[in-house]
């Protein structure tokens, strides 16, 4: 199997490293941070991905995955390099490429003989083909290599298995010589029989900004849709599933709630209106698609507010989950955190509790106060908002929640519950788009 090279030990580039080991291939992970490299060889993962961790230790056990700090060595032991280094959003919406370019010299400097550079890095249309000019100003104009955009696809929370068993690959070529070599990678994909679309280096980059940006606009339409419902009394949920009955539309991501997060639909619908602006194309429903995803956060701030009789002034406020979805321990732009600084705007205090998240939350606001426990979070309380559907989440125990709460009132973002079941057990109750539900 070929000897890979992936530069970036963060969750695309360790997520992808440890799959591509276990496909068989001889994979070596980069980083420059040294202490990421002790921590990986110590076989402990510093991010949370179910299955993860056992993965690759598997996989550093049988020899096929390791890690170093040696960029000179790496580049010069593999085959393929496959670039997956973080590109963070600037404030005006654009993608920070400085990592992408610095790596792209790096590999230049130490370029020695045949290689296939593989972009996995979410990167602007054009960036793969700039790598490749700059890789040349650093190694010169004889510099043997070819060019492959190959973007991820990884959901948070599933994202061995997206790997392994992906609805497509998409790989943009430059060249006809890096495919076979690709193809070697990929061969348990290539014999179960995956989709595999092979285009330019342009319209593959293209391809995940489009994907990523159609799913959080139907995520956006939905919550638009909610709105709607809640004012002419219809139930949103059994909306969404008629309109998923049409193949056309289907049922994926019509789940109406407190919005989407991550780091990847706000980054990269930024990056594409972006995109779009500076080439003169309005992008309007982009655009539209991030303004109402900004909306929901400060609907579910509302949503309090109506249940407490118009103020949270001075009331003790339990939020539930603050990842921005379960199964991950990432927490940017998750719509908790903007519901937190929303209450705590209108005067309450707020205590959190997150099963996973709650080291990074508490790098992202140092102030939050975090509950222990899930009850010792909710004791006491004026009122519980439920920002994230984890499962124990789905399961609470809701008379004792009703009776450890100081005013049992509920705003359930995820729609988890029901306005009878809730109302029966003495809670004021509301959710998204079913405010007159009765099912």
């Amino acid at each position: 199997m070929s000897r890979t090279l992936v530069i970036g030990t963060g969750y695309v580039g360790l997520v992808s490293g440890a799959c591509m080991a276990d496909f068989g291939n001889r994979v070596t992970c980069y980083d420059i941070a040294q202490d990421k490299i002790d921590t990986l060889n110590r076989g402990e993962v510093s991010f949370y991905e179910p299955g993860l961790e056992d993965l690759v230790r598997r996989n550093v056990d049988a020899g096929r995955l390791s890690f170093s700090s040696d960029l000179v060595e790496s580049v010069e032991s593999a085959v393929a390099i496959f670039i997956a280094v973080g590109t963070p959003e600037r404030e005006d919406g654009s993608a920070d490429l400085d990592a992408v370019f610095s790596v792209a010299r790096d590999i230049g400097r130490n370029l020695k003989g045949y290689k296939i550079v593989v972009q996995k890095s979410t990167v602007p249309v054009g960036t793969t083909r700039r790598v490749g000019e700059i890789m040349r100003e650093e190694a010169g104009p004889d510099a043997d290599f070819d060019l492959v955009s190959n973007p991820e696809f990884l959901r948070e929370g599933s994202a061995i298995n997206d790997f392994m068993r992906p609805n497509r690959v998409v790989l943009g070529f430059d060249g006809d010589r890096a495919r076979e070599v690709v193809k070697e990678i990929y061969r348990p994909l290539y014999l179960n029989e995956t989709p595999v679309l092979a285009t330019s280096l342009e319209t593959a980059e293209m391809v995940k900004y489009a994907s990523n940006a159609f799913l959080a606009a139907k995520i956006s339409f939905i919550n638009e849709v909610a709105e709607f419902c809640e004012k002419v009394g219809a139930d949103v949920q059994v909306v969404a599933r008629g309109m998923g009955m049409d193949q056309r539309i289907g049922s994926k991501f019509l789940h109406a709630g407190a919005g989407f997060g991550g780091s990847c639909f706000p980054k990269d619908t930024q990056a594409l209106l972006h995109m779009g602006t500076e080439s003169g194309v309005k992008m309007g429903l982009v655009r539209a698609a991030i303004e109402a995803n900004e909306r929901q956060p400060l609907r579910a701030v509302e949503k309090m507010l109506r249940l407490s009789g118009g103020s949270v002034d001075g009331l003790r406020i339990a939020v539930l989950g603050l990842s921005f979805k379960p199964n991950t321990d990432d927490v940017r732009d998750a719509a908790a955190l903007k519901i937190i600084e929303g209450l705590e705007k209108a005067g309450a205090t707020v205590c959190a509790f997150d099963p996973v998240a709650s080291k990074n939350a508490r790098l992202a606001k140092p102030d939050l106060e975090l509950a222990d426990s899930l009850f010792g979070c909710i004791e006491g309380a004026d009122g519980l908002v439920i920002a994230t559907e984890w499962n124990e989440f789905r399961v609470l125990d809701l008379e004792k929640v009703a009776r450890l709460m100081a005013n049992p009132r509920v705003v359930d973002c995820r729609n988890i519950y029901r306005r009878k079941q809730m109302e029966s057990l003495g809670f004021a109750y509301a959710s998204f788009g079913r405010e007159q539900d009765e099912s």
